[in-house]
């Protein structure tokens, strides 16, 4: 059988893991065993030396080496390199997948639900998990400059918010939910090259509402110092120590600890929602009787188009 790949036929950067599953049908026996090795244990493999897989693998140092090159890599030095980037990723996305199926004996049996995934309790597992990660951020909201954050939200002539990702940028759209029924002006931007571009607008009275649960995309992150060089002010909803933190004028922290229970969202959007809402919240707390008249007249418009009772919410 010919090996997947010539050597050096994939240049620069690529997935190895997503490689080394994807040739798995046209590689060797022995082939097949050094990739179920390394998908077992990416951060073993990548300190490993060559005749250590060799041993593991139960083949040839030969085969290690024919196993690199037909998997893209000048040698196994170069596939080590890959691997231990590949293991930084993590291998919580690896257990029990791919490297079951690159040993490929054809053995495939009816998929059982482990008890945790049981219906009953799935929503109790998602529940915990969400009252862990609200409860793990609530102590550090306490500590906050949220009055300071809602003055400034208070006194800006416009507020833009940025967000990027997944759950950063719909909730781009919820803080503008937010400060819409407070009368602020506001508006929200996901779009990288638009956020740069809205950057370049602002002046002193404008506040840059940046959300990000890593504080590490480099495109939110070259717009809000955008912002800033033009004396914009960050509020930023983030990591603490993460390069967004550093560029914030106010930090709401944010804290993500993600579990290896990979198949449901992050709960750190129930996190930031939380930060979000107290924020905002503080920000009512400002101008209490401007902000129950606004809301009066939100709640009798409403009523008045869709009928309604007393504690029906402001919004669907």
């Amino acid at each position: 059988m010919n090996s997947a790949a010539e050597p050096g036929a994939f240049a620069g950067r690529f997935d190895i893991v997503a490689r080394i599953a994807g040739c798995v049908p046209a590689l060797r026996p022995a082939e097949r065993e050094v990739a179920a090795l390394i998908l077992d244990d990416l951060a073993g493999a990548a300190r490993a030396s060559i005749g250590e897989l060799a041993q593991r693998a139960g083949v040839s140092v030969a085969s290690v080496t024919r196993f690199a090159k037909a998997v893209g890599c000048a040698d196994v030095r170069e596939l080590k390199l890959r691997i231990a980037q590949a293991a930084a990723v993590g291998e919580r996305f690896l257990r029990g997948g791919a490297a079951g199926r690159a040993r490929g004996a054809g053995k495939r049996s009816a998929a059982k639900r482990s008890p945790e995934a049981a219906p009953h309790s799935l929503a109790t597992r998602v529940y915990d998990e969400i009252e862990e990660a609200l409860a793990r951020n609530h102590e550090l909201l306490r500590q906050a400059p949220l009055a300071e954050a809602a003055a400034a939200l208070a006194g800006a002539r416009m507020i833009y918010v940025f967000g990027m990702g997944g759950g950063s940028t719909a909730l781009a759209d919820e803080m503008r939910f937010r400060l819409v029924r407070l009368g602020r002006p506001v508006a929200s931007y996901q779009d990288s090259l638009l956020q740069r571009m809205v950057a370049s607008t602002m002046s002193p009275e404008c506040v840059v509402v940046a959300l990000s649960v890593t504080g590490r995309v480099p495109e939110l992150l070259d717009s809000c110092r955008v912002a800033r060089d033009y004396g914009a002010k960050v509020i930023a909803l983030t990591a603490p120590a993460s390069p967004l933190a550093a560029l914030a004028d106010w930090l709401v922290p944010i804290v993500a600890s993600e579990t290896d229970f990979i198949y449901k969202p992050s709960s750190s959007r129930y996190a930031m929602m939380m930060a979000l809402d107290v924020l905002v919240t503080e920000l009512a707390l400002t101008q209490p009787e401007a902000t129950r008249e606004l809301l009066r007249r939100m709640k009798h418009t409403l009523d008045a188009h869709r009928g309604g009772g007393e504690r029906q919410p402001l919004g669907d």
